[in-house]
């Protein structure tokens, strides 16, 4: 299985545990909207975490490229707040598993 496929199934599935094991140690995400570095030890408690998991929505999530050293990954993205956005997430990858991840964020207005 790559580790695309454990991400989505994870993600699916609600599976907090399983999602976190796809992630190094030593994982570092920058923030689109901000340039904020989150690591591991800031992430959320796994009750948030499940949460988040829970009401997000990810709609045509798939996997642009990944090899043994990167996955690219987008999706259209609506948040709790009801903001939209198409997701482009950069990950390399370190033992196997996302060690350094950034995203770019491209905000999708509704119209009435």
């Amino acid at each position: 299985m790559t580790l695309y496929a454990k991400m989505r199934e994870t993600w699916i599935n609600k599976d907090v545990k399983g999602h976190r094991e796809c992630f190094h140690d030593d994982w570092q995400f920058v923030f689109h909207s901000s340039g904020k570095v989150i690591t591991r030890a800031d992430d959320l408690p796994d009750e948030e975490f499940k949460e988040f998991m829970e009401v997000l929505v990810q709609e045509n999530h798939r996997c642009i490229y990944e090899n043994d050293d990167i996955l690219v990954t987008h999706s259209f993205n609506t948040y709790k707040s009801g903001d939209k956005e198409a997701l482009l997430m950069v990950s390399l990858k370190k033992d196997g598993l996302l060690w350094r991840s950034e995203t770019g964020a491209t905000e999708l207005k509704t119209t009435n």
